[in-house]
């Protein structure tokens, strides 16, 4: 039986001709803005590749549903302890508030079940676009979105690479270099890292951060473990790091809720934090500061991240050409009582 083949999209156009999409928009809909010369080259290649335009695309360019959507790939158990998602959420409703849009979340346990989740909102026109967080190497979600013509903004840790997708970013390789750098500094020469997933681009950009830090120090080989980000593995690895012969003297962890497992941890262990060991995170909140010892943690303001995401989206949706990247403020690091000179 013969296999049908996939539908040319607008996509496909701009990239045999290398211009933008929004040209190929241009000319196949007779606007001004493209000369004859290049409109010509689009009807050519658009009925080379018997182009047919999207009845869900056309549809969401004559009407709005007023709705944008995120998708949390993530154990739904930690999302209730970690503070970046609620801030990030809050963030994104009060840039969508001049709009009168409305957020749609989604909770998924699988890379599968979250660009099914995408094809679904599409075919159904519930959402006008969507933001994207944890980007990949490679992200099979950035092409299903940019095939689907469905506008997109990334939360990522660099200006994309894709101009259909711009990004809010943040220079998670600084970021991380300042975190380690900092230990560093202190004197430590054992570091170790508990992540999250590695198949997200900032928990790649953080451990080579790291192991560049240990080398240009003249450091041990720094240990980098990967968690699902629960309380519960945190705890599990900590015990597992402090327990070895040649256990760390700092340990950074990627959120605040492992961090405060791993402090407790540590507090029935009997190692003393800072004296014998040293603990940072790359999330902060309110419980780092009411712990004692206070834990040192990049403080970011995670609200102001979302509420540029939702914004930049709404100029993707309305805009008829590229929009750029736009770079988020930097977090700073916040030095608390939990960090000390190495012993």
């Amino acid at each position: 039986m013969a296999t049908s083949k996939k539908r040319a999209t607008l996509g496909d156009i701009a990239r045999r001709l290398g211009v933008s999409k929004a040209a190929v928009s241009f000319a196949l809909n007779g606007k001004p803005g493209v000369g004859e010369e290049l409109r010509d080259r689009v009807l050519r290649v658009a009925s080379e590749l018997n182009y047919r335009p999207n009845s869900a695309a056309l549809a969401l360019g004559r009407s709005r549903v007023d709705v944008i959507g995120l998708v949390l790939n993530r154990p739904a158990r930690t999302l209730g302890t970690e503070a970046f998602f609620p801030d990030l959420m809050a963030g994104i409703q009060a840039g969508l508030a001049e709009t009168h849009t409305g957020l749609q979340t989604l909770v998924v346990s699988s890379l599968d079940e979250e660009i099914e989740a995408y094809a679904s909102w599409h075919s159904a026109h519930r959402v006008d676009g969507v933001i994207l967080i944890d980007p990949r190497r490679d992200d099979r979600r950035i092409a299903l979105l940019t095939d689907l013509e469905l506008p997109t903004v990334q939360i990522g840790s660099h200006p994309s690479t894709d101009p259909d997708v711009p990004s809010v970013w943040i220079d998670d390789d600084a970021v991380a270099a300042t975190l380690f750098g900092e230990l560093f500094s202190l004197g430590h020469r054992r570091v170790a890292h508990v992540m999250g997933r590695l198949d997200f681009e900032h928990t790649e950009l953080r451990r080579k951060a790291l192991r560049a830090c240990a080398t240009a120090a003249g450091a041990f080989d720094p240990v980098s473990v990967e968690t699902d980000y629960s309380a519960e593995q945190a705890a599990e690895v900590t015990r597992d790091l402090l327990t070895r012969h040649d256990r760390p003297t700092a340990i950074v962890f990627d959120n605040d809720v492992m961090a405060l497992a791993g402090l407790r941890v540590a507090q029935e262990l009997g190692v003393a934090v800072p004296a014998e060991l040293s603990i940072a995170s790359f999330d902060d909140s309110v419980m780092m500061r009411l712990v004692r010892p206070s834990i040192t943690a990049l403080t970011r303001d995670t609200y102001a991240l979302g509420e540029l995401a939702a914004r930049t989206l709404m100029t993707r949706i309305d805009a008829e050409d590229i929009v750029p990247s736009v770079p988020a403020a930097q977090p700073t690091l916040s030095r608390r009582e939990s960090t000390a000179t190495a012993p």
